[in-house]
């Protein structure tokens, strides 16, 4: 893996900076922290002008088949910019239909996920928050030519601007084996559905969302019945390094406010950067930004090239939900008084990256996955081998 970013690559990570930098403002921002959708629809139509809901898209179907670790530049910009939109989960659950959805449902889809008319979520988390196949109880149930749904999701992210959502439910019998799970892309306005907005941390827009009785065609019916763990999995995975990208950009904007703001507040005289222990935390805190984007790039680049990258994801994850909240708090540490005043723009930051590190897995979950590849996995080891999921 090449660290350095090619000139193609330095070209997204420009060219998104300053479309950001122009469009989205800290006072957008926060308006859409009491927007009911979350996002502003004019912002996100020039994303798709920009290409970026259908980068990593076969050119089939209008995306322009670049490597994910693309995808993974523009969300570290978006973090960085706290942009509210919603790329993340509208990629993710597109990336995984193009790989497992029928080639009816994509032509359907993905077109207008390129062009930014459709926005799409997925729907995983339950009752019991851990990411593995026994936290599944959702129930899909045949009948006739349909299907009918009924649990309860928690945590659906931009539940309320997606059209579809990708929902993972089990149709077999089986309480905790990974045999039985089947997906199904459904319409978020079919009858049945009903939803509560969630009110986090980062004040994104987040549902819980009930299905009461739901019923979908077969047609809706994603990759095979009750196999549909390998591309829940395969989701997850890069939902999570995804997220660390945004949560990098983000914590690196944190520490760079932090780092300015040493330079010229001044202290008994000098500058606060000129105190060796101010020097120390900063120094730190771009190390682990550093360090978190190595991990991060590591896990997409085997992803891109057909490796398997679960360790490196866990790595990545685990890392990051330590490291970039520690960043934040030295910032705010920093910025001393100020930095606590909700009028003063930092804590947008510090918000969200400490919200991110609580999503998609705890640092000890994925520390579980590391030590079941290092101790629990028989031979030899070999980072990037095949590994059980999250903690069962």
């Amino acid at each position: 893996m090449d660290v350095l970013l090619t000139e193609e690559e330095q070209m997204v990570v420009t060219s998104a900076r300053e479309f950001l930098v122009g469009e989205c403002s800290t006072a957008l921002v926060r308006k859409m922290e009491l927007d009911p959708l979350g996002y502003p629809p004019t912002l996100w139509e020039k994303c798709a002008e920009m290409g970026w809901p259908g980068m990593c898209l076969p050119e089939e179907y209008g995306g322009q088949a670049l490597p994910l670790a693309y995808l993974g530049l523009v969300l570290q910009e978006i973090g960085r910019a706290v942009a509210p939109v919603p790329l993340h989960s509208t990629a993710v659950t597109a990336i995984t239909l193009s790989r497992y959805a029928s080639k009816s449902m994509c032509e359907k889809i993905l077109p207008d996920v390129c062009t930014g008319k459709t926005i799409l979520t997925w729907a995983f988390s339950e009752e019991d928050p851990r990411f593995v196949p026994g936290s599944v109880k959702m129930q899909a149930r045949a009948d006739g030519d349909d299907f009918v749904l009924t649990g309860r999701k928690l945590f659906v992210d931009n539940f309320l601007a997606s059209s579809h959502c990708l929902v993972a439910c089990r149709s077999a019998a089986s309480d905790a084996s990974s045999e039985g799970i089947s997906l199904f892309l459904v319409d978020t306005k079919t009858k049945g559905i009903s939803s509560t907005p969630l009110r986090t941390l980062a004040k994104d827009q987040q549902c819980e969302v009930v299905f009461n009785q739901v019923r979908v065609p077969k047609s809706a019916l994603v990759g095979k019945l009750h196999q549909g763990w390998v591309a829940m999995e395969q989701l997850l995975d890069l939902a999570t390094v995804l997220l660390c990208t945004q949560m990098l950009g983000a914590t690196r904007m944190d520490a760079e406010m932090a780092i300015d703001h040493a330079k010229f507040r001044e202290a008994f005289g000098q500058p606060i950067g000129a105190f060796q222990s101010i020097q120390h935390m900063c120094a730190d805190m771009i190390i682990w930004i550093d360090g978190g984007e190595l991990l991060a790039y590591e896990a997409l680049w085997k992803m891109d090239n057909g490796l398997p990258a679960q360790v490196e994801v866990s790595q990545a994850k685990a890392f990051c939900n330590e490291k970039c909240p520690a960043v934040a708090r030295n910032s705010q540490s920093i910025h001393g008084g100020i930095g606590f005043m909700m009028e003063f723009d930092l804590h947008l930051w510090l918000r969200r990256i400490t919200a991110w590190s609580m999503r998609l897995g705890t640092s000890f979950e994925h520390r579980e996955r590391i030590a079941s590849a290092l101790l629990d996995t028989p031979g030899n080891v070999v980072l990037g081998g095949p590994v059980p999921p999250l903690a069962a």
